[in-house]
C-alpha cells in the first residue's frame, strides 16, 4: 500500500451529450476542466477525445490532429501531468487509438482487457440501447500492448468483470505484458459487469496478479463513493471525473470535475491517506 494516494480524474467520456451535462469538448474546455482537477489533486487526467464540429461533441474522435491539439492545451495548463489515454473501440480496427498515441505520446494508456456484453434495461422492461458486444479477444488486446510498447505507454488494464481480472496474470505468464509490476482498473457499475459493492472489491483486490497496484472506475450516483472509500482504505489509486458520475457524496451534482476531486481528496484524507504530487505519483506507479 502506498500512503499517498494517486489521483485520476477521468476528464470527459466517450457519449456523453455536452449540451446536457458539464462535460468538457473542446480543447479550451479540456485544459480548463484539466486545471480545476489538478489543483484540486489530480495527478493523472484519462482523456477521451471528442468530434470538435458543432453540434457533434457527443460524439467520440479519433483524429490525431484533435488529439494533439487537447492534448497540447492540457499540458500547457497543467505542468507535469500524467496523461491516460483511452483506447475503447468496437470491432477489430485499432487504427484511430494507435494514431492519436503516435501524436501524443501518453505516459499510460487504457489496455481494455476482455470482452463483455454492453447492456442495460430500462424500467418498462425495454433495452437502453439496442444490446452490443464490446469485444476485446486476447488477439486485439495483444495489438494494443504492441503498439503501447512501441510510444512508451505503459497499459492500464481495464477489468469489466472477474473473469478478466484472473486473466490479467494470464497474459502476464503467457508474455503478453510489459516487465514490472502491472496496473488494474476495476470498472464497477456498469449494468451487465461488476456491481459498486465494496464487498466485491475487497475479493478483487485478491484475484489480481501479485506486486500489482490498481484503481476502481466506479460509475452511478451518489452510492459509488463507499465504495471509494473502501478503495482508499485498501490503498489502491483514486479515480472520479464527469466520465463516471455526476454526484458528490451528499447527493448533489457537480458542477464539473473540480467538484468531484475535491471530494475525493476530502475523502482520502478522511482516511488517512494524504494525496500524490504528479512527481511522486510517477514514483509510485513507476513511470
Amino acid at each position: 500500500m502506498s500512503e499517498k494516494a494517486v489521483v485520476t480524474c477521468a476528464l470527459t467520456g466517450v457519449l456523453t451529450n455536452p449540451a446536457q451535462h458539464p462535460v468538457p469538448v473542446t480543447a479550451e474546455q479540456m485544459a480548463a476542466a484539466a486545471r480545476e482537477a489538478f489543483d484540486a489533486g489530480a495527478s493523472v487526467l484519462h482523456v477521451h477525445f471528442r468530434m470538435q464540429e458543432p453540434g457533434l461533441g457527443h460524439m467520440p474522435s479519433w483524429d490525431p490532429d484533435v488529439a494533439e491539439e487537447i492534448i497540447t492545451a492540457i499540458r500547457a495548463a497543467c505542468p507535469g501531468v500524467i496523461i491516460n489515454q483511452s483506447t475503447g473501440v468496437f470491432g477489430p480496427d485499432i487504427s484511430g487509438p494507435v494514431a492519436c498515441m503516435e501524436r501524443i505520446k501518453p505516459e499510460i494508456a487504457a489496455c481494455n482487457a476482455g470482452s463483455l456484453n454492453y447492456l442495460k434495461v430500462r424500467r418498462s422492461g425495454q433495452w437502453a440501447w439496442p444490446p452490443m458486444l464490446f469485444d476485446n479477444p486476447v488477439e486485439k488486446v495483444q495489438r494494443f500492448l504492441t503498439a503501447m510498447a512501441e510510444n512508451g505507454a505503459r497499459p492500464e488494464f481495464e477489468c469489466f468483470d472477474v473473469g478478466i481480472v484472473r486473466s490479467i496474470d494470464m497474459f502476464r505468464r503467457a508474455g503478453m505484458t510489459p516487465d514490472g509490476p502491472l496496473e488494474l482498473n476495476f470498472v464497477m457499475g456498469v449494468a451487465s459487469g461488476m456491481p459498486t459493492d465494496p464487498a466485491l472489491l475487497e475479493l478483487l483486490v485478491g484475484y489480481r496478479p501479485p506486486d500489482s497496484f490498481w484503481q476502481v472506475t466506479a460509475i452511478g450516483r451518489q452510492e459509488i463513493w463507499p465504495l471509494h472509500r473502501r478503495a482508499a482504505e485498501l490503498g489502491g489509486m483514486l479515480r472520479t471525473g464527469v466520465e463516471d458520475t455526476f454526484y458528490l457524496p451528499d447527493g448533489t451534482r457537480c458542477r464539473g470535475n473540480g467538484d468531484l476531486i475535491e471530494a475525493m481528496v476530502a475523502m482520502a484524507r478522511e482516511v488517512g491517506r494524504e494525496i500524490a504530487s504528479p512527481t511522486e505519483a510517477r514514483a509510485i506507479m513507476g513511470l
